[in-house]
């Protein structure tokens, strides 16, 4: 490497000095994150390097720590936040000149700040974005993540975005910064970035789930009436005492199994005409008959002691899905066996 000073180091050059300047015991730690190819590829650049000058193994850790703080600022608040920090530290040539190599030398990829949030955020943040822009987003997400937010955005618009996506060969540079610029910035607006996901529909349906009938029955009752979306997508997404209807024959045969007798008949004198139906339907006609007495000589009960008992009919059903014993529909056609 004679001459050096007068000629621009390549980075296979610069990767050599770093190792050397680090010694043998760092350089082998590093040595075991690397592929078989990328070792025989460095010692070759090591073994040919001839004598280094201070300054050429300073310079080289200078970048090399400026690289790596680049790359700290991307990861924790996107390329924007980055050049300010850069800027402020080291002038606005310099910063550009460091966010500039790494993007060329792959070493930090687009939106790498966006692609820390979750399926929904991002499925937020474009959803009034055009085509192209969210075609050039997807490219550089993770695939799974990718598919998460394809699949929760219009139909049409999925046809256009992977139509994009597929004849998209070269972006220039300025537009994909551009875009990662505006991007970053609705996505700290919205108050996104860096939060744990809490709440949500999974977090109602469970709750739900885990209160007293009569809770559940007023809860669901005062959101059809408040918010009649959002009670649907809760009691799709939740198992209930009416959708015992939906059950399939074996299925409510199997939960009746473990269902007491008392229970059955309590249950049964608040349900409607189809629970009542399907619950019958898949009893011995024994069982019916005394089902049946049972209810005659039944004299009032309290609306807590009946609500008591289907829910002790629900637990018994949301035991068996659990154990896989059964297949409960959650509203869609998810789970229709064909």
């Amino acid at each position: 490497m004679a001459g050096r000073s007068d000629t621009k180091l390549t980075q296979r050059e610069k990767a050599a000095i770093l190792l050397i300047s680090m010694g043998k015991n760092q350089a082998a730690q590093i040595f075991k994150y690397l592929t078989e190819e990328e070792v025989a590829t460095l010692t070759l650049a090591i073994t040919t390097t001839q004598k280094v000058t201070k300054e050429e193994s300073e310079g080289v850790l200078t970048e090399f720590l400026e690289t790596c703080l680049a790359q700290k600022y991307i990861s924790e608040g996107g390329l924007e936040y980055a050049r300010g920090v850069l800027t402020k530290a080291l002038g606005d040539g310099k910063a550009g000149e460091i966010l500039d190599k790494l993007t060329e030398t792959l070493q930090v990829r687009p939106f790498e700040y966006i692609r820390k949030a979750d399926v929904m955020q991002i499925t937020h943040l474009v959803a009034n974005e055009n085509p192209q822009t969210i075609a050039l987003l997807l490219s550089y997400l993770d695939p799974k993540k990718a598919s998460g937010v394809l699949a929760a955005l219009p139909n049409d618009l999925q046809v256009e975005i992977v139509t994009r996506m597929a004849n998209m060969e070269s972006v220039i540079p300025e537009y994909i910064r551009e875009a990662e610029m505006i991007l970053e910035q609705r996505l700290a607006k919205m108050g996104m970035s860096d939060q744990t996901a809490v709440g949500g529909l999974d977090a109602v349906v469970k709750i739900i789930n885990s209160v007293d009938r009569g809770t559940e029955k007023n809860i669901l009752e005062s959101l059809d009436i408040l918010d009649p979306e959002l009670s649907e997508n809760i009691k799709k997404n939740m198992f209930v005492f009416e959708d015992i209807a939906k059950l399939s024959n074996q299925a409510i045969q199997r939960v009746l199994k473990d269902v007491q007798q008392s229970d059955i008949a309590i249950a049964l004198k608040g349900a409607n005409e189809e629970v009542k139906g399907a619950i019958m339907n898949n009893l011995s006609k024994r069982l019916q008959e005394m089902i049946i007495d049972d209810l005659s000589v039944m004299g009032p009960m309290r609306v807590k002691d009946v609500e008591d008992a289907q829910q002790r009919v629900v637990n018994t059903v949301r035991a068996l899905e659990e154990n896989g014993e059964i297949i409960v529909s959650r509203g869609d056609d998810s789970d229709v066996l064909i």
